[in-house]
């Protein structure tokens, strides 16, 4: 399993048509109602330094799996957010390795001290990922995101550098 930089066109378009993917979408929130990246938004969030963005591949190592990145990255209080999307559905299971090796560039190469992520209370997949790393539960923004017009709580979590141990 690899992380791999979106410095090409062709890593942006795949990763934008993931993000863009209705089935993938409705889970995310990239601030100002904003759920659906396009590729053209995604080139733009890659050259700016609040954002940190790789397609992971696969367990082969070959194959592109889905996107991970840090965003609201905050260099003054080394803060971030974490998320995930996984694209090709059939390679389910690599997505918390991915999101593991996001949180080591995020304390190593960036320097951060905690991160932090949520999904939704009815998204076994985003929380099967976030439960298997060593996150801590500490909170849930109640009925704040909406699903075919329904809506739902988040559930927060952080970690803190100390606490961090790839898989």
């Amino acid at each position: 399993m690899q992380l791999l930089p979106l410095d090409t066109p062709e890593r942006i378009a795949l990763a934008g048509n993931w993000l863009s993917a209705p089935e993938n979408a409705r889970w995310l929130d990239f601030g100002n109602g904003v759920q659906c990246v396009t590729p053209v938004m995604l080139k733009v969030m890659t050259q700016r330094d609040i954002h940190c963005l790789r397609i992971y591949t696969g367990d082969t190592g070959a194959t592109p799996a889905g996107v991970v990145g840090l965003s609201n990255i905050d260099r003054k209080f080394q803060t971030a957010s974490v998320w995930c999307v996984l694209g090709d559905k059939t390679q389910a299971g690599c997505s918390a390795r991915a999101v593991a090796k996001m949180l080591t560039i995020a304390f190593t190469e960036l320097g951060l001290h905690a991160v932090s992520c949520w999904t939704l209370e009815i998204n076994k997949g985003g929380r099967g990922v976030i439960e298997c790393l060593p996150f801590t539960f500490i909170g849930r923004l109640r009925q704040c995101h909406y699903l075919d017009g329904r809506p739902y709580d988040r559930l927060l979590y952080d970690m803190l550098a100390s606490e961090h141990r790839e898989i």
